[in-house]
């Protein structure tokens, strides 16, 4: 892999951008991205706006062996070694930086009939109580209820995937509306000693960071949603550390973990390639679980149902066919999967004839968006945004953001946070671009349509 350090100055690059307006994107090409096709969804505004180093991780995201395209998304923002926001379509190589230590991390959307006026003030805290009595929330947090599972259950479970889950302990949510149903796990796959050893005990559990749980209201239809955003937890993070470790063994030459990659004739790919669908199937479970406590917590507090939307994840690895790169492997490093209608991985399944859901989050005190991707997606490599992207740094908003100040501002805006606690002002909405922007440049380019756009009532978030 080509280390060479990018020969463009940080402070140069936004202006070798060309806009390509029938497209809706921009293209780069400097002299570092050696003939790798990079396309950017930004606005001019969220351009101008985006940090100068994203440039050499940008230019990172070009340099795995066989890479075929890259995607910046409308959310992007500094990551490890490539942006969050960002996708990489390579011929053959697994990279490992652009799926994360949050594997399967993702949400799950919820719908209800129940009208949007029943959720008085009242009703918001008695719901948000209720929630945080049954699902564990913070950074290390356990499921008290179902405890520490055994080990051979708990391998089941991530082989089997949503099916599995339902098997053993039924659910009233349908597994065949979540992205996959299940990842497939290779028999001869071996689980690294150890690295279940958190996730054993971790699965319905919120964590911590930008995880969270929040009942919405629904713009078009004036009725209650919920969604819900976490991941793979200690188990997926186990995972991850194991293999970047065994690529850099494997591969010397690897001098940045985050750049750590498998070759298509490296012996470890396969491996990894099971470990991954194991820790997008157990965030596939700790969302369905999480959403059975939400909506008993719902129905107790609002005498309604809610139903499945869709689930996805947005730290993943897969398998895709793209009209223009053929078949190809696609890595989404904080970005969502827009399958749109009639495309060819859809075929035989449910969402065949309309295409999957794309279920967008915003900050807590702005709009999140159910989408729906249009053909156009193709250029984006079918994947827009996975939320609204940070712009302030978590040490930042820390030492610059007024407790007091941010307290009122949304009391004023109606939006109860854990329960009438302190918001955390590292999650607060001053950290993340506005929602409408970010929406702004997927319309631009004709890569979705909105079905639902959803304000928050009560936000519930684990404490770091």
């Amino acid at each position: 892999m080509d280390t060479t350090p990018p020969r463009v100055p940080n402070r140069a690059w936004k202006a070798l951008a060309s806009y390509q307006r029938e497209e809706g994107y921009y293209t780069l090409a400097t002299e570092d991205t050696r003939g790798v096709p990079v396309r950017l969804f930004l606005t001019p505004a969220l351009l101008e706006a985006a940090e100068e180093d994203l440039y050499p991780q940008i230019v990172n995201a070009t340099r795995f062996p066989g890479v075929q395209l890259v995607v910046i998304t409308p959310d992007v923002h500094q990551g490890y070694g490539v942006p969050v926001g960002c996708v990489i379509l390579t011929s053959g190589t697994i990279a490992l930086g652009p799926v994360g230590y949050d594997i399967g991390c993702g949400m799950i959307s919820l719908r209800s009939e129940v009208p949007a006026e029943r959720a008085t003030p009242g009703a918001r805290m008695a719901f948000s109580r209720a929630v945080m009595s049954t699902v564990a929330m913070g950074v290390g947090s356990v499921n008290k209820e179902l405890g520490t599972l055994e080990p051979r259950v708990f391998e089941a479970l991530v082989r089997g995937g949503a099916r599995e889950y339902v098997r053993r302990y039924g659910s009233r949510l349908d597994p065949e509306r979540t992205e996959g149903g299940d990842f497939a796990v290779a028999d001869s796959w071996q689980m690294p000693k150890g690295r279940a050893d958190r996730g054993r005990a971790q699965l319905g559990t919120l964590g911590g960071g930008n995880h969270f749980i929040e009942l919405q209201r629904c713009e078009e239809t004036q009725s209650l949603f919920v969604q819900i955003h976490t991941g793979s937890r200690g188990f997926g993070h186990g995972l991850a550390q194991h293999y970047f470790e065994r690529a850099r063994a494997e591969n010397p030459a690897i001098r940045q973990l985050d750049m750590g990659y498998f070759a298509p004739d490296s012996p470890t790919r396969a491996d990894y390639l099971s470990a991954v669908a194991a820790g997008r199937n157990f965030a596939t479970i700790n969302r369905l679980i999480i959403a059975e406590q939400v909506i008993a917590a719902f129905e107790d507090t609002f005498g309604g149902k809610l139903e499945l939307i869709a689930e996805i994840s947005h730290n993943l690895v897969q398998r895709e066919t793209h009209p223009e790169f053929g078949r190809v492997w696609v890595h989404r490093k904080g970005a969502t999967r827009a399958f749109p209608a009639g495309h060819p991985d859809l075929a035989g399944t449910q969402w065949a004839d309309t295409g999957y859901p794309i279920l967008v989050p915003g900050s807590n005190r702005d709009y999140s968006y159910v989408l729906d991707a249009r053909p156009n997606a193709s250029r984006s490599a079918y994947s827009v945004n996975h939320g609204a992207g940070r712009r302030m740094a978590r040490k930042q908003a820390l030492r610059t953001l007024s407790q007091r100040d941010v307290n009122q501002r949304y009391r004023h805006a109606g939006v109860l946070v854990n329960a009438g606690a302190d918001v955390p002002l590292d999650e607060s909405d001053a950290v993340y671009k506005p929602a409408g922007e970010v929406l702004e440049a997927i319309l631009a380019a004709d890569l979705a349509a909105v079905r639902y756009t959803l304000w928050p009532l009560a936000s519930l978030k684990g404490a770091d």
